[in-house]
C-alpha cells in the first residue's frame, strides 16, 4: 500500500495596494494626503520667505509657540474619536497657569509645587466634566460650554482680574530649557542629532514589526515602494528638522515632553483596550453596548484625560509666558479642535490619529508662521485657517459620501 503526500497549503502572499506608489498614495488619501500636504506647505513657505521659515532660529520658534497647542490636541482627538468635543480646555489652560502662578509668584512655593498643583486642578476639573457627561448624561457640548465659562470665571477669581509674573528660571525652563552640547562642542548639536536618529530606527523598526504582523494575518499592506517611500520621508523630516535644532540652540526640552506623550498616547490608542473601545465607542455606540463596552467609564476617563493634557498645557504656555494672565488660553480650544479636523478625525467619531492631529497642528503653525513672517494681516491669517479647517472637514464629507456612508 502506498502512501500518497500531499502538499499542504502555502502560506499567503501578502495583500498588497497598488504597486504603482501614486496609485497606491491615492488610494489611501485621507490618511496621506494630510502629510502631503504638510510638505507642500513648508517648501511653499520655504520659496515665499527665501529660506527664512527654515532656518534654525524660526524651527526652534515654531515648536516652542505651538507646543501647548500640539499637547492639547492629543487629548482633542481622543474626545472627537469618542464623538465628544470639549470646549473648555483654553480656559482649564488658564486657571491650571493661575493656580500655578498663585503658589509660586504669589506665595513663594517652590516651582515644583506650583506644577504638581496645576496637574491636581487639571485632573478634578477632568473628574469633574467626566462626571457629568460619563453618568448624569449631559452631552459634552453643554458640560464644556459651561465649564469653559465656569473656568474663565475661577481664572479671573485666582488672579483677582490682575498678571503674576515672573517664575523662577527653572519653572520657566519647561518651556524655554534646551539640551545642547551634552556630546561636546562640534560647532552644532551632535546630541540633538543622535536623539533624532534614535528616533528615525525606532519609527523604522516600528513600522517593519506592524508590517510583518499585518502580513502574519493576512491584512493589506502597502505596497514595499510606498512602504520604504513612507520611512525615508519621515527619516528626511525629522534629521531636517533636528539640523535646524543643532545649529540654533540644541534640544528644547519642551519637545522631549512632547515626543513622551506622542508615543505613550499612540500606543495606547493602537494597542491596549482602552483604544480599542474609545475607537469602538465612536465608531457605533450601540455595537459598543451589546459587545460588553463599559461607555460611561470610558468616557469619564476620556474627560479625566483631557483635563489632565489640558493642564500639561497650562504649565508649558504659563512657563513660556512667564506668568499668567487672566485672558490666557482664548481660542485655544479652537486651534486643538482645529488639529484633529485637519489631521483627519472625522466628525462624526470613530476616526483618528494621534500622528495626525500632530501634523494637523503643525500645519496650522507653519501656515500661521510662514503668514506672519510674509506680513500678512492678521484678520486675513484668520480668514485663511477658517478657509483650511472648512475644507479639511469637507473633505471628510466628500470621502464618507464616496465610500457611500450619508
Amino acid at each position: 500500500m502506498s502512501a500518497t503526500l500531499t502538499k499542504g497549503p502555502s502560506a499567503p502572499a501578502p495583500r498588497t495596494g497598488s504597486a504603482n506608489p501614486f496609485v497606491a498614495i491615492t488610494q489611501n488619501l485621507r490618511e496621506s494626503g494630510i502629510y502631503i500636504a504638510f510638505v507642500v506647505v513648508v517648501l511653499l513657505f520655504a520659496v515665499l520667505t527665501d529660506g527664512l521659515s527654515l532656518s534654525p532660529t524660526n524651527v526652534t520658534n515654531i515648536i516652542l509657540q505651538y507646543s501647548y497647542v500640539l499637547v492639547l490636541a492629543i487629548g482633542m482627538v481622543i474626545v472627537i474619536i469618542a464623538g465628544h468635543i470639549d470646549l473648555s480646555v483654553g480656559s482649564v489652560v488658564a486657571l491650571t497657569g493661575a493656580v500655578s502662578a498663585k503658589l509660586v509668584i504669589g506665595s513663594g512655593q517652590p516651582w515644583w509645587v506650583g506644577i504638581l498643583a496645576a496637574l491636581g486642578v487639571g485632573l478634578a476639573i477632568g473628574v469633574w466634566q467626566g462626571f457629568w457627561v460619563a453618568f448624569i448624561g449631559i452631552p459634552a457640548f453643554i458640560v464644556t460650554l459651561a465649564g469653559m465659562l465656569l473656568f474663565r470665571g475661577l481664572t479671573f477669581y485666582v488672579l483677582d482680574n490682575v498678571s503674576l509674573s515672573p517664575f523662577p528660571s527653572q519653572y520657566g525652563g519647561v518651556a524655554t530649557g534646551f539640551l545642547n552640547g551634552l556630546f561636546g562642542g562640534y560647532g552644532y548639536d551632535a546630541f540633538t542629532l543622535f536623539i533624532a536618529a534614535f528616533a528615525v530606527v525606532g519609527f523604522a523598526f516600528s513600522q517593519i514589526r506592524t508590517r510583518i504582523a499585518k502580513v502574519r494575518y493576512q491584512q493589506v499592506v502597502d505596497a514595499m515602494p510606498l512602504f520604504i517611500g513612507k520611512i525615508v520621508a519621515v527619516a528626511v523630516v525629522v534629521m531636517a528638522i533636528a539640523w535646524q535644532l543643532a545649529h540654533s540652540r540644541g534640544l528644547p526640552i519642551v519637545l522631549i515632553i512632547l515626543a513622551v506623550l506622542v508615543l505613550v498616547y499612540s500606543t495606547v490608542m493602537k494597542s491596549s483596550v482602552f483604544g480599542r473601545q474609545v475607537y469602538a465607542i465612536g465608531g457605533n455606540l450601540a455595537a459598543a453596548q451589546l459587545s460588553g463596552v463599559n461607555v460611561r467609564r470610558v468616557n469619564f476617563w476620556i474627560f479625566v484625560n483631557m483635563g489632565f493634557l489640558a493642564a500639561v498645557a497650562g504649565v508649558i504656555f504659563s512657563s513660556r509666558s512667564n506668568g499668567a494672565q487672566p485672558s490666557a488660553g482664548n481660542s485655544f480650544e479652537l486651534d486643538a479642535i482645529a488639529a484633529a479636523f485637519i489631521g483627519g478625525a472625522a466628525v462624526t467619531g470613530g476616526v483618528g490619529k494621534i500622528q495626525g492631529a500632530i501634523i494637523g497642528g503643525l500645519l496650522v503653525g507653519v501656515i500661521s508662521n510662514g503668514m506672519q513672517l510674509l506680513g500678512v494681516d492678521s484678520s486675513l491669517q484668520q480668514v485663511i485657517k477658517g478657509l483650511v479647517l472648512l475644507l479639511a472637514v469637507a473633505f471628510d464629507v466628500y470621502n464618507k459620501r464616496r465610500g457611500g456612508v450619508r
